[in-house]
């Protein structure tokens, strides 16, 4: 029996609102809802200082939703009202301060971008050479695929960002870095353990001409990563450090999603030329986001950009489009905090269907819509490292005598 609209209306009426007053929707409170092969997609609207504490609500509705005969699944995502045309709840754009250096953070430097570039290149800031972190014998420069939050696709875009990279022609690598949810074996469909060079040295697996790393190669994907702080950086360390990348021009790095210790020690330690944050349009993504996008400023990476992930849906029978999750909230807010935009991202069920496959669109489908959107981010993000590059090279070297 095919889903309905109605049907999904229908059921959603027998979930209370924030409060317990009325229903989702009657209270307004439901997007407009799309169903393609049984899956069902929507949104609620929350205040968004309300987004953690009706967190439940967004479960309840899903839960409802899927107990209807004939639904697959279901995608339900929180978002907010914007306010003043911005992010919800967002201060006026007016500029920042500096945000505090950590004290052990990388030390200052002379010639920072200024403070109306923000993620513009910084001076003496060689990709993979950075002052106070110790490079990688071999790679070139180490980018940063990084989320405020998981859930918004960020693995999915690192892998077709690391595919869409090698199509430029560059040698590419990619290190799972997300230890608690490792993904690439999945997406890159490789699996197996890495052999060694002498006992201590991992040799990188390889597919679609990607070196890649991952904790998924060295434990059953149904183990829980129940580690602390030490342990999480150990490992990720020997990962970067043990193990026998070659000559790479770039090597991708798939972060853990959000902005605790490891990510943060991460940051602080590899020497990236750049991160990309990846989010989706809704309000409560975007204000994960800013955590990551900050959380890199204050450790001094360049930021390469911000990249909206299912960023509208056009429906494959009709053509006709849906902004699920809301459209163009990751442009204004690059806008806002003078970041580039790298570009978006469509939902396409393509996308998953390919990723879950271990065949990503950029090397199945080339020619696809989803693929040509992640190689013109691609592109963006190399001409940005170039541009970092021959700042670096061209900026003056301060000799003390």
């Amino acid at each position: 029996m095919a889903v309905t609209k109605e049907t999904v209306l229908e059921k959603l009426r027998t979930v209370q609102g924030p409060d317990f007053e009325g229903n989702l929707v009657d209270l307004g409170l439901v997007s407009e809802i799309f169903i393609a092969d049984g899956k069902v997609f929507f949104s609620i609207t929350v205040p968004a200082a309300r987004a953690q504490e009706l967190e439940p609500l967004r479960a309840a509705a899903e839960r409802a939703v899927k107990s209807i005969p004939g639904v697959a699944g279901a995608v339900v995502a929180l978002t907010a009202e914007k306010k003043g045309g911005g992010m919800a709840a967002a201060p006026a754009s007016a500029p920042r301060p500096a945000a505090p250096r950590p004290a052990s953070a990388a030390p200052a430097r002379h010639g920072h971008a200024p403070a109306g570039n923000p993620g513009g290149p910084t001076a003496g800031h060689t990709p993979g050479h950075t002052p106070g972190k110790r490079g990688v014998p071999g790679i070139a420069s180490i980018i940063a695929v990084a989320s405020g939050k998981g859930g918004v696709g960020k693995s999915t875009t690192a892998v077709n960002i690391a595919l869409a990279l090698k199509a430029e022609g560059m040698r590419v690598g990619i290190l799972d870095a997300d230890i608690y949810g490792p993904s690439m074996p999945r997406l890159l469909g490789v699996g197996g353990k890495p052999q060694t060079v002498d006992g201590r040295i991992l040799k990188p697996l390889e597919n679609y001409g990607l070196k890649v790393m991952s904790m998924g190669f060295l434990v059953e994907e149904d183990t829980p990563m129940i580690w602390r702080g030490p342990m999480v950086m150990s490992a990720l360390t020997q990962m970067l450090r043990e193990v026998e990348w070659g000559d790479l021009d770039v090597l991708v790095v798939d972060m853990p999603p959000g902005t605790g210790d490891a990510q943060l020690t991460m940051a602080q330690q590899v020497p990236l030329a750049g991160a990309v944050i990846v989010s989706t349009p809704q309000d409560l993504a975007l204000i994960d986001a800013r955590k990551g996008l900050n959380m890199f400023r204050k450790v001094d990476v360049p930021l390469l950009g911000i990249v909206e992930n299912m960023s509208y849906f056009v429906a494959p029978d009709t053509g006709k489009r849906y902004d699920i999750f809301g459209h163009g909230g990751a442009r204004r807010e690059a806008e806002r905090l003078g970041v580039p935009f790298l570009g978006e991202v469509p939902l396409e069920m393509t996308i998953r269907e390919m990723s879950d496959s271990g065949a990503p669109v950029v090397v199945s489908q080339p020619d696809g819509v989803g693929a040509k959107a992640y190689r013109a981010i691609a592109h963006a993000i190399a001409h940005r490292l170039a541009e970092t590059r021959a700042a670096a090279s061209a900026a003056p070297a301060i000799v003390f005598e």
